[in-house]
């Protein structure tokens, strides 16, 4: 092929992702009433394949419906499920690089709207029943949007944040306030006041921070990656940090194993442990004065690479994604450890969402 060929191509590429448009091919659909609890697992499939999914378990009977969205709907749901959030009876899917957050219906699965036209979406954080904030990557604005009529209406600028690296991530609320880590080539954590739709503060913290909760105490916590080595950004050793949020100041920092990768930060129903993967599953209570020293639950040669807790009982729930080709594994364990249940989802699980 030509070169001049091949920049045209390219061009109309570029000319497709900025547009944020996709093309959604629509077919048979299926009926579903599953009203109750239950999990959501957002399956973000392989880049640039379209093979995102969603599955739904039923921990009361111990049984999975895989890729109901399109079973529901009669249409594939894109390319790279990030993140899922419920606000009301409607689950709300961030599927990153198809740039749309697809509303729900929780019990029927059907679709009953999208907010389009997002950067590369991360994570979706509602501040009422009228207004939301979708964090993105690559690009320094949160957006600020409508879900009663699935719009976008305007942008927080993060300040000193370049577009083109820029990188806002997981998002939790105290009063007013709407905190944010920062993670990709990032180092911080902002403060949004959320009557102004403002950055009003920003906190230095470790390089990466990639995952952030809020405890019952009213302390941030949030898991630092340390980069990677050969980053352009750098690399340090990853830590967490304990934050007290109504000072905005760090209050203690956790210095972790170097060249390890920690992430995926959770809490239990109570607030009181916290739970990460590092390698293995570990588990730390909030007043530990050190980290753990032996994990929770061991690594048995896998890749586990999400991971929840059910805020009703306790249970531990790990996602496995294994070679990140084939469907993933869930591992669902008691608050003591022990297995209860194992069951196939799809390509590369990595969030949660509990109904």
């Amino acid at each position: 092929m030509e070169k001049a060929s091949i920049k045209i191509i390219t061009s109309l590429c570029i000319i497709a992702l900025l547009s944020g448009c996709m093309r959604w091919d629509y077919g048979e659909s299926e009926d579903f009433n599953t009203s109750g609890s239950g999990l959501f697992i957002t399956n973000e499939g392989n880049f640039q394949y379209g093979n995102a999914s969603l599955s739904y378990y039923d921990p009361a009977t111990n049984t999975v419906e895989n890729n109901v969205f399109f079973r529901a709907n009669g249409m594939k749901l894109g390319d790279v499920a990030q993140s899922m959030s419920i606000w009301g009876n409607r689950g709300w899917i961030v599927v990153n690089h198809s740039h749309v957050v697809f509303a729900i219906d929780t019990d029927t699965f059907k679709e009953t709207g999208r907010i389009e036209n997002l950067t590369s979406p991360r994570y979706i954080h509602f501040v009422n029943d009228r207004k939301a904030y979708i964090s993105q990557l690559w690009d320094n604005r949160i957006f600020i949007v409508d879900p009663t009529t699935y719009s976008i209406t305007g942008h927080i600028t993060v300040p000193d944040m370049p577009m083109e690296s820029g990188s806002t991530e997981q998002m939790v609320q105290l009063g007013r306030y709407v905190y944010c880590n920062c993670h990709s080539y990032q180092n911080r954590i902002i403060k949004i006041d959320t009557e102004s739709d403002r950055v009003v503060e920003s906190l230095t913290v470790g390089l990466q921070p990639n995952s952030l909760v809020l405890d019952r105490n009213g302390k941030l916590w949030c898991m630092c990656d340390g980069g990677y080595e050969g980053s352009p950004y750098g690399q340090e050793s990853p830590s967490l940090y304990r934050i007290d949020a109504e000072t905005f100041t760090i209050e203690r920092k956790f210095g972790l194993k170097p060249g390890t990768s920690p992430s995926e930060l959770q809490l239990d129903g109570t607030g009181n442990h916290l739970y990460w993967i590092n390698d293995d599953i570990w588990r730390m209570d909030i007043t530990a004065g050190r980290l753990p020293v032996r994990p929770f639950l061991k690594n048995h040669g896998t890749k586990f690479y999400g991971l929840t807790v059910n805020p009703a009982n306790g249970e531990v729930y790990v996602a496995d994604a294994i070679d990140y080709q084939q469907q993933g594994i869930i591992y669902r364990y008691t608050s003591e450890g022990e297995l209860i249940d194992e069951f196939y989802v799809g390509i590369i699980p990595g969030a949660f969402c509990w109904k």
